[in-house]
C-alpha cells in the first residue's frame, strides 16, 4: 500500500464529475489496489473520509472510516467502507448544520446544512450491493465523500461564508457550542 498525494482546491480534478467504475473491473488488481492505497492515504491523513478525484482519479470510488479520529474526536464511529458508484437518496427533508473541513481544503472549515438522513446504495469492494441507511452526523459524513465524486467540495456549500474559519479558530471559538448542537444527532448515529 502507498499513500498516495492529495489534490488541493483549485486543482481541476476536484471539479471532475468522476466516472463510473465498470463492474467487471471492480476485482481487477489495479481497482483493488487503488482501494486499498485510498485507505492507507486517508489513514495517513488522519481523514473520516476520501473520495478518488482527491488522489487525482476521477472514478466512483470513496472510502469511509471514523474510529475515535483526532480530527473529529465528536464523530461517531464508521466501520471501514467501500462504496463504489453510490447513489444517495434523502430521507425526509430534516437537515442539520454541520461544520466541515476536508483534506483537500486543509486548515478550513464551515458550516454545511446537511439532510439528517440518507439512503446509500453502491457496491462495495467485492462488488456486493450495499443498500443502507445512514442517520444523524453520520449521514453528513457520507455526503460530503459523495460529493466529492459529482466535483464538489463543502466550501460550495456553505451558505453563510463568514462561518468559514481556521481549523485552530473552530477549536478556540466554535467546537463547544457545535458539539452541544449535535448531541441528538450523535444519540441516533
Amino acid at each position: 500500500m502507498a499513500v498516495l498525494d492529495i489534490a488541493q482546491i483549485g486543482h481541476p480534478v476536484l471539479r471532475e464529475l468522476a466516472r463510473p467504475v465498470p463492474v467487471q473491473d471492480i476485482g481487477t488488481a489495479q481497482v483493488q489496489q487503488l482501494i486499498d492505497d485510498m485507505i492507507e492515504t486517508m489513514r495517513h491523513a488522519d481523514g473520516a473520509g476520501i473520495a478518488a478525484n482527491q488522489v487525482f482519479r476521477p472514478v466512483r470510488i470513496c472510502i469511509l472510516e471514523v474510529a475515535d479520529n483526532p480530527r473529529y474526536p465528536y464523530k461517531p464511529n464508521i466501520p471501514l467502507t467501500v462504496l463504489i458508484n453510490p447513489e444517495l437518496e434523502p430521507i425526509g427533508t430534516d437537515t442539520f448544520d454541520n461544520y466541515e473541513g476536508c483534506l483537500s481544503v486543509p486548515n478550513l472549515r464551515g458550516l454545511v446544512a446537511r439532510t439528517t438522513q440518507v439512503r446509500i446504495r453502491a457496491l462495495d469492494r467485492e462488488g456486493n450491493a450495499i443498500d443502507t441507511v445512514a442517520r444523524g452526523l453520520a449521514s453528513g459524513t457520507y455526503q460530503h465523500e459523495v460529493d466529492h465524486l459529482d466535483g464538489k467540495l463543502f466550501v460550495d456549500r456553505v451558505a453563510d461564508p463568514t462561518t468559514l474559519c481556521t481549523w485552530q479558530e473552530f477549536k478556540n471559538h466554535h467546537e463547544q457550542r457545535f458539539i452541544a448542537s449535535i448531541q441528538p444527532l450523535l444519540e441516533v448515529g
